[in-house]
């Protein structure tokens, strides 16, 4: 498919008389590519001062029924013949240091390691998989994990699988690989790009990734075992099975699902995450206690935000403490009490300052949301879409297949730690 694909690029482009050559990259140009994958990335370079947009044409008629996403600018995406195919155009650039965008150094990647990997490839695919299956691969901002290209780099600095994960068994936050001499940066690994010194290639993991990673490598060194690299797969609970979990933990859960524009992750799952902690500080702030959060994206027909949250203080009395200033400070006293001109009790003086007890106007945490959930900003997509907040019994009354899965990941969430 890929000679196919790159054949054609050359047609179209002769055909349009624009000076523009395929490029295939990624773990197919090098033979990393797992089984099962059928992910093939072609870009199609113009001369450093030609147009892009000739090449962004020339995808369009490659695969005319496409998808068109966005990174720095357009590319295509397409099915064709079971594969997934992202036509990408860049500027063929003769140095990284001149790069017009961040695709144009993806070419750069492709030769510095197709002429370092050579008598490594299955060791790279031996990292992939088991960074795969223990759920640490990707570095979409949904998965926060290692790259591809991170994997290769790995294998290339330690020198093989094993070694690979022998030096990530004493990784600490900042740890820092140097396959190029860089610049100073934070992160929790940092592995300088050495076609780009001045990026760190794991940018994208997180903490908790780059942890869940060194406890599996810790794990499998220990007792290797080959579910570390294809773990049996999970089953869905049941909504009865799933109502049977929630009543042993004794916990209450509310849900929003907020309908969201049909963008790609990368731009959904940062704004996801800032509604999360938004709206778990309004809970915070009002008394309630959050045990856990996490969200979700539900694609197919219209696109929904999921955020879910886990309370072990969900219901609080009626009535709340109010603290006013000290005593002494009198101006603001006087301010204090002319405020709260009824309270149920108050004021009366605690530990030198003032308090009152008033009403509270939220008792449960699912009318607090309903009530005030408009009130914070949940991100620049999400906070005009449509809403509905959800408690345990609806969510279980109304529960679909999407969210069993989701529920099921939530209530059973393990990593492996030796």
């Amino acid at each position: 498919m890929s000679s196919y694909l790159l054949r054609r690029v050359r047609e179209v482009a002769a055909a349009r008389n624009v000076a523009c050559r395929g490029i295939l990259v990624g773990s197919a140009a090098r033979d990393t590519w797992l089984s099962g994958d059928r992910d093939i990335d072609i870009f199609l370079a113009v001369p450093e001062d030609g147009d892009i947009t000739a090449a962004l044409e020339i995808a369009r008629e490659i695969a005319p029924e496409h998808e068109e996403r966005y990174a720095e600018h357009a590319y295509v995406h397409a099915q064709i013949d079971g594969f997934d195919v992202d036509l990408v155009p860049c500027y063929d650039v003769s140095d990284p240091s001149r790069i017009k965008s961040a695709v144009d150094r993806t070419p750069f990647h492709s030769r510095y390691i197709s002429a370092r990997i050579k008598g490594m490839e299955d060791d790279v695919l031996l990292l992939k998989q088991f960074m795969k299956g223990v759920g640490v691969y990707g570095s979409d901002l949904r998965t926060g994990g290692f790259s591809g290209y991170l994997a290769e780099l790995l294998v290339i600095h330690y020198g093989s699988f094993l070694r690979v994960l022998e030096g990530a068994s004493s990784w600490r936050p900042g740890t820092r690989i140097e396959l190029a001499q860089g610049a100073e940066m934070s992160a929790p690994l940092v592995v300088i790009d050495p076609v780009d010194p001045k990026r760190n290639v794991a940018a994208a993991l997180t903490l908790d990734r780059m942890f869940q990673f060194v406890a599996a490598a810790r794990c499998f060194l220990k007792s290797p075992d080959i579910s570390f690299f294809f773990p049996q797969e999970a089953h869905t609970m049941s909504p009865d099975e799933i109502r049977g979990e929630i009543e042993r933990r004794g916990t209450e859960f509310v849900l929003l699902e907020i309908s969201a524009p049909d963008m790609v992750d990368d731009v959904l799952y940062p704004q996801m995450r800032k509604a999360e902690a938004a709206v778990r500080g309004l809970l915070e702030r009002e008394g309630f206690q959050v045990l856990r959060s996490d969200v979700d994206l539900l694609r197919g027909g219209d696109v929904r935000a999921r955020l879910l949250f886990e309370l072990s203080i969900w219901e609080l009395p009626s009535v709340r403490r109010h603290i006013g200033p000290p005593v002494w400070e009198e101006e603001h006293a006087s301010r204090f009490v002319r405020g709260n001109p009824s309270p149920i009790s108050g004021p009366y003086i605690d530990n030198g300052r003032l308090v009152v007890e008033i009403p509270r106007r939220y008792t449960r945490a699912v009318d607090l949301l309903k009530g005030e959930i408009h009130r914070i900003s949940l991100g620049k997509h999400l906070s005009s879409g449509r809403m509905r907040t959800l408690s345990t019994r609806e969510m279980l009354e109304q529960m679909d297949e999407n969210l069993a899965e989701f529920l099921t990941a939530y209530l059973h969430k393990r990593v492996r730690v030796c």
